[in-house]
Order: structure tokens, then sequence, then C-alpha cells
């Protein structure tokens, strides 16, 4: 199969027997490259041993002290932040363990960016071998934020990134409702465009149609079947619903902030309006394949999962909640 995602830097890290991803040297060293680490010619010169230093040896020991005596204030923050973030990488035996602690104890002053690239790379290592583009571009929406539109009772979804960085002068029906500029190349993957996901998945330009009842929002449970089998060790199915009222909140999770509340709403038995109902994007139920891993206070009742955009359109969805928020006894990861 065509390789997909090269821009995670999955390539730069090895993998064990249980498919868990392993820390490399090389893998640490993207992050020294990144501009907010690189000293400018200005910098101190402490900046720049300790980045000279930890490109020769990125898990070098790097004390407090070796931190403060940088001296501008927004580099020294800079080196802080990230140094906390290596060496919790370094501390633990894989990417996905790192992750799991990182969501359990909380991001605190981890930048979103270092988040969604672990959620990247992580989705990139249990796709591996996949021939499914759709699950692929399903999983886009657990590491970077979608722009919604309905269109021609479609409810599309499209990298917010992508639309923002582009200007005007539409073409295309998509491109035009979307806000596209003719030079813009998106189109809604479907069946007869679905194999060239491969070759532009890094360009992050097609659109899903994450219609209740679809394709999509089929794929996106798939996906979340993986990322929970992976990640927890725990069997489950995820079926993709048309409608709330499909749901008896007994458990819930929500995949994002605005479905959080949503599924809060619900289970305290509020009314929920129109504009709340159209701002659901999918809503699933999700059963455990063995009920021996549930813990008893819903053993044998399913779980609902609530996938919600903004009121302007703009689904950022969290899937970390799916590693915290799951009622099960073992939250063992991939190690």
């Amino acid at each position: 199969m065509t390789d997909f995602w090269l821009s995670c830097g999955h390539h730069l890290l090895d993998r064990d027997e249980g498919r868990g991803l392993l820390l490399t040297d090389d893998f640490l060293k993207v992050y020294l490259a990144r501009p907010e680490l690189t000293p400018p010619p200005e910098a101190c010169v402490v900046e720049h041993t300790l980045h000279a230093a930890l490109l020769n040896d990125p898990r070098r020991p790097v004390s407090a002290a070796d931190t403060a005596a940088i001296a501008d204030p927004e580099a020294r923050e800079n080196w802080q932040v990230m140094l906390a973030f290596r060496d919790r990488l370094i501390r633990h035996r894989t990417i996905e363990a790192a992750y799991a602690d990182l969501v359990r104890r909380g991001v605190g002053n981890t930048p979103p960016l270092f988040v969604n690239q672990l959620v990247h790379v992580i989705l990139r290592n249990l796709l591996d071998g996949s021939d499914d583009p759709f699950m692929a571009r399903a999983a886009e929406l657990f590491f970077r934020e979608q722009r919604m539109t309905l269109h021609e009772g479609s409810l599309l979804a499209a990298d917010e990134e992508v639309i923002s960085g582009l200007g005007e002068q539409p073409l295309t029906p998509l491109v035009s409702m979307m806000g596209l500029p003719a030079a813009a190349q998106i189109e809604v993957l479907n069946e007869d465009s679905a194999q060239t996901y491969w070759e532009r998945s890094d360009r992050f330009d097609t659109a899903i149609d994450l219609t209740a009842g679809r394709g999509g929002l089929a794929a996106l449970g798939r996906v979340i079947e993986a990322w929970i089998g992976h990640l927890l060790s725990v069997a489950t199915e995820v079926e993709p619903l048309v409608a709330l009222q499909d749901a008896d909140f007994t458990w819930y999770v929500g995949l994002d902030a605005h479905g959080t509340r949503i599924g809060d709403a619900l289970w305290r038995g509020e009314e929920i309006d129109e504009a709340t109902r159209a701002q659901v994007v999918g809503l699933f139920r999700l059963t455990f394949r063995d009920a021996s891993v549930v813990d008893d206070k819903i053993r044998g009742e399913p779980v609902f999962l609530i996938l919600a955009m903004t009121p302007d359109k703009v689904l950022r969805m969290k899937p970390q909640n799916l590693i915290i928020g799951l009622p099960i006894r073992q939250r063992e990861v991939v190690a």
C-alpha cells in the first residue's frame, strides 16, 4: 500500500512486538528543528550551547538551572515546555503509553500541537496496512480541526486550517461554499476518488461526508474501535445512530467540549432545542465485546458517544476523552 501521513514522522520511530511505537533520537531531533527552538544569531551563548548539545544527544539530561540561564524569557519558556514534554516521552516505553499518561494527568502547559502530533503518529501506526481511505480521512478528525458545511442535504467536513489559509475566487460548487480559491483542489471523498487520498494525504485537502446514515460516520466508528483497541486493549463495537431519540443515556462520552455539554443536558433530562440538535455531528452506540471489563454500575448497558460542532460550525474532536471517559475496569495501554 502507498505510504501516507509522512508528515507525522512515523518513519522515524521503531516498533516493538506489540506494535507500540518506540522513541528514537531522530524523532526527538525533529522538535529541535522547530523555529521556536532554533536559536537566532542574537540568542545567548547558553541557548546556542544547549541546542547544539541536544542535537548531539537529544536525551541529554537538562537541569532547571540550565534553562533558567537562558536570557530571552520567551525562549526560556519554550525550552522548559519542550523539555518537560521530551522527558515524558523518554520516561515511557512507548509513545502510546506516554500519550495516555499525558491525558490522564492533564495536558497542562503541553502545546496542543504536541498532543495532536502524538495522536497523528499513533493513528498512523494503528492504521498501518489499512487499505481503507475513508478510515484514514475520518481519522483526521482526531487531530485536525474541521469546518462543517451543510450542502444540498449533506453534512461535509473539510480541514479548517486548509480553508482558513486560502483566499477567495471560487470555482467549483464545493470550493464556492467553503470559501476556497480557484487554485484549491479540494473534493469530497467518494468511491470514485477514494484511492487518490493516499497520494494527497499530507495536504489534508479532501472533505468527508458525515451525514447521518452514510459511510463517513461508519468509518469514524471503525477508527474509534481501533483507537480504543490499540490504546486500551479493549475490544468494542461502535455503531453510528441516526438520531438522539435512539439513545438512553446511562453512560455517555462527549467526543468534544460541545458533545460533552449536550450529553450533560440529556443526562439531566433537559430538553434540547433544535439549534443544539443541529450541532450534533455524530451519535454512536458503543458496546463492549467482553462485559467483564466494564464497571459493574453499567454492565450490560451501551455507552453513547456524542460528537458535536460549535455554533460557528467548527469541529474540534478530543480523542483523549475515549481514554479517560469509558467505564472500564482496566485502562492498560499498549506497551
